[in-house]
């Protein structure tokens, strides 16, 4: 995904008075944006920076839907409108059968060593962003017993 689509995308939204997806792809522009001003890339901005903070912000509005109070059925809803459009702009992530298949077949040498810290710095090198976080835990814990 790249800004200019999703700048693109939240005109859009406005042109048709779409308020609830216009302030939701408008949150992800905000973010993408001060993540790119943080990191120094202001005028061009990677889509792997655009993809890594649609994700965490997908995350946030995750947790703000787990956290909520049962009896506040409007707020969830209103939450869980805001989590489905931002998860229309995320990047696919790969399956935990496609982890464990990487990471049995490219970490091999690091695996035999069975020191998990080491394991893991090395795979999320290579797959942050590309699959869920708890996934590769998850099977590298598996993987080093």
């Amino acid at each position: 995904m790249t800004i200019e689509q999703l700048q693109k995308d939240m005109m859009a939204a406005m042109k048709a008075h779409d308020k609830e997806r216009k302030d939701a792809i408008s949150s992800l522009v905000s973010a993408v944006k001060k993540n790119a001003i943080d990191a120094g890339c202001r005028d061009a901005i990677p889509e792997d920076m655009v993809n890594s903070t649609i994700l965490k912000e997908l995350k946030t509005v995750q947790e703000q839907i787990d956290t909520c109070p049962k009896d506040r059925t409007e707020l969830i809803a209103e939450y869980q409108k805001r989590h489905d459009i931002m998860q229309e702009y995320a990047p696919k992530l790969l399956s935990k059968e496609e982890v464990q298949k990487i990471v049995t077949e490219q970490f091999a040498e690091v695996l035999a060593t069975k020191n998990k810290g080491q394991i893991m710095k090395a795979v999320m090198a290579e797959l942050k962003g590309k699959a869920n976080g708890k996934d590769i835990n998850q099977i590298v814990g598996k993987l080093c017993q």
